[in-house]
């Protein structure tokens, strides 16, 4: 069962015994059996003990040019004034026009990572902030934007695109109810019970890039693309798109890091847990850790959708 949220965060025994949440964003019209195949468990988040600790340094070997990661085939920019070809979502898509997010201003709470009440305040608010910036930068690129439906449980339960939570699996994205789903419990769990708030803050960004690839049509077409691929096709594509909402992440990131009192050592954290979530043990869809590294700091360096196509990069940096 769910149950809806108001903005203040109130659990009481039910909710700790039945344990699902959810909060509607604000302007959002649910749409449950309507839309897209399910972007799915996008399986961000694995458990860190079963993944290296560290990963190595990894530096930006094409320059902070974000037109240097495209392919030869690539060299074409999207038209000024949002006016994408219709027939190219992924490549030449509006929202890559309109510069950078802008300064972003967010006040979270502190977050005491033994306490659900605290990280799920803590969760809401940084989603409050994704809201506004990515919602200020769709109408700036005069594109059209709803916020996603936050759903965050306490328990197993069922979304349109699946039951949760999935082994190695504590937060997704799901396209069929435009729903945000985290395991608030479960985040912590997945992240080794990290005290570090720049670990939550990126894993909700991440997940809310798919809801950014949702809204500019990128993910249809994501999908469109894989349903009619071959095994190694889709797996590409499942890498350019994972990449991409490491990049979009780190965009938002970027832009709220001095409201968030971020400096070069949560950077660092960040991209370590990023590193640790990257491709291991013979998966080969979320990209490899010097690409995950590469394409987080990307976002974070530029602070800006542009700097994030994946779909045109070259074969070399979405492996």
């Amino acid at each position: 069962m769910l149950r809806e949220r108001r903005p203040e965060v109130d659990l009481d025994p039910w909710a700790e015994r039945h344990g699902l949440l959810q909060r509607m964003g604000l302007g959002v019209s649910l749409s449950l059996g309507t839309g897209l195949a399910a972007i799915g468990f996008t399986g961000f988040l694995a458990i860190s003990a079963m993944l290296p600790a560290a990963a190595p340094a990894w530096g930006d070997p094409v320059g902070t040019d974000p037109t240097e990661l495209l392919s030869e085939e690539a060299s074409h920019a999207p038209s000024e004034g949002g006016d994408a070809p219709i027939d190219d979502p992924l490549g030449q898509n509006p929202l890559y026009v309109a510069d950078e997010l802008g300064e972003v201003t967010c006040s979270p709470p502190p977050l005491d990572k033994e306490d659900p009440r605290s990280v799920e305040a803590f969760v809401h608010s940084i989603a409050d902030c994704l809201d506004t910036a990515w919602g200020d930068y769709f109408t700036d690129a005069g594109l059209p934007f709803s916020s996603p439906n936050r759903v965050y449980w306490y328990a197993e339960g069922h979304s349109p695109c699946g039951p949760f939570p999935s082994e190695g699996t504590a937060a997704f994205y799901c396209q069929a109810n435009q729903g945000l789903y985290l395991g608030v419990k479960d985040i912590v769990a997945a992240s080794g019970g990290s005290d570090a708030p720049e670990a939550y803050t990126f894993l909700l960004s991440h997940e809310y890039g798919h809801h950014v690839q949702g809204q500019s049509r990128m993910l249809a077409e994501f999908h469109s693309l894989r349903a009619g691929a071959d095994d190694e096709t889709a797996d590409e594509l499942t890498r350019r798109n994972e990449l991409q909402a490491n990049c979009l992440g780190g965009v938002f990131v970027g832009a709220a890091e001095d409201s968030l009192g971020y400096g070069p050592s949560e950077r660092e954290n960040i991209l370590d847990d990023v590193a640790r979530r990257s491709d291991h043990a013979g998966t080969s869809t979320h990209g490899s850790v010097e690409n995950g590294r590469l394409w987080t700091e990307h976002g974070l360096d530029r602070r800006s959708p542009a700097s994030c196509n994946t779909w045109e990069a070259r074969e070399e940096l979405v492996r």
